[in-house]
């Protein structure tokens, strides 16, 4: 379902999340195609930053000595986290995508970027009713952001092309069941999201009603390219 969107200067909030180093070396955790992952989320903060947005980037950081873990987080044998560590090399923010001096950046340690606090505090002080979510996975941290977000009233711009998962197969069908219930949302790609952040009119997929995409392994993909 198509529409037209126009988001009101100084009411979007551009947020990139977890777009960190072990996705492309740690062989456990690549995310496919990440160098384009990283461009394009590249792109929707340098269209925030020429536009005075708002630009946040989350970090998923593992500290096993705090004791603030999720119930059951897997661990080494070493007691150290299984992924995102706080001592891993890995766990920075890839430059391509890193904030510049004086944007927050928020570190959690759950899925959900709304998980570390201050994000809820910091969007109702910028009076944002738009996130523009970029980042990886996306049915993981993606999707408890989204999701998230939806339940705090905020509206979410997800930009399909700029988050990714471990194969095209596990981020396509994560953006459609995102996109089935993404209400007061929409999905759109790269280019499109930086007109929006231009304060453009945008040809955009939103949901109408419940679960309007319905689809099988063999057409995920052709439906995904048509959101």
């Amino acid at each position: 379902m198509r529409r037209l969107l126009t988001i009101p200067r100084g009411k979007l909030a551009s947020l990139s999340i977890d777009l960190q180093e072990e996705h492309r070396q740690d062989q456990r955790y690549l995310v496919e195609d990440y160098y384009r992952v990283l461009a394009n989320a590249a792109r929707l903060q340098q269209a925030a930053r020429a536009n005075a947005a708002l630009v946040l980037h989350c970090a998923y950081v593992v500290d096993t000595d705090a004791g603030a873990m999720r119930p059951f987080h897997p661990v080494m044998a070493d007691g150290s986290s299984a992924f995102s560590d706080k001592s891993s090399p890995h766990s920075a923010i890839c430059p391509e995508a890193a904030p510049l001096d004086g944007e927050p950046v928020l570190i959690k340690s759950d899925a959900s970027a709304f998980s570390e606090g201050s994000l809820q505090d910091r969007l109702e002080t910028g009076a944002i009713e738009w996130l523009c979510i970029a980042g990886v996975w996306t049915e993981a941290c993606i999707d408890a952001t989204v999701k998230d977000a939806v339940r705090r009233g905020i509206r979410v711009l997800l930009v399909k092309d700029a988050c990714g998962s471990a194969t095209a197969a596990m981020h396509q069908i994560g953006v459609l069941n995102l996109a089935n219930r993404l209400y007061g949302g929409a999905v759109t790609d790269t280019d499109r999201a930086c007109r929006l952040i231009g304060g453009e009119t945008v040809d955009v997929w939103a949901v109408r009603g419940s679960v309007p995409l319905r689809f099988s392994f063999a057409s995920a993909a052709a439906e995904y390219d048509q959101l």
